[in-house]
């Protein structure tokens, strides 16, 4: 091994970390603010009902990340909710701030899906259980 790939369990587990810390968060904020976030969906049309089912993936799929656990799969249900969650809330164009929030959450996805096809790294539960 290069003195280059000793880093690289490191960073994948800080990637992993710092991708899912805004999921975590947005989530526990949205337990704090929870009748503010319901107004918010149902002011795009989303019902206030899914409001539950967002909190958990947001708070667990993080946690999930986080840990390296079911990587591969969290990250692509993440990637296509971060999608979704762009083109619902961040698709008015013509507002320069929400478009920077949707190309965010696009890039975001991205970083999904770059995880999902490279799979968590060393430090991780899901290569202590592939051995």
């Amino acid at each position: 091994m290069t003195p280059m790939n000793k880093t690289y369990p490191a960073a994948e587990l800080a990637g992993r970390i710092l991708l899912a810390a805004m999921f975590l968060l947005a989530g526990l904020n949205k337990i704090s603010g929870y009748a503010g976030t319901v107004g918010y969906m149902a002011s795009v049309g989303v019902p206030g009902a899914l409001l539950p089912a967002v909190i958990a993936l947001e708070v667990f799929g993080a946690l999930a990340i986080i840990v390296g656990f079911q990587t591969r799969i969290v990250a692509l249900v993440l990637a296509g909710f971060t999608v979704a969650a762009a083109a619902l809330f961040h698709a008015n164009f013509a507002d320069p701030i929400q478009m920077i929030l949707f190309l965010k959450n696009v890039s975001i996805a991205g970083g999904f899906l770059l995880l999902a096809a490279n799979g968590p790294g060393r430090f991780s539960l899901d290569a202590r259980r592939n051995g």
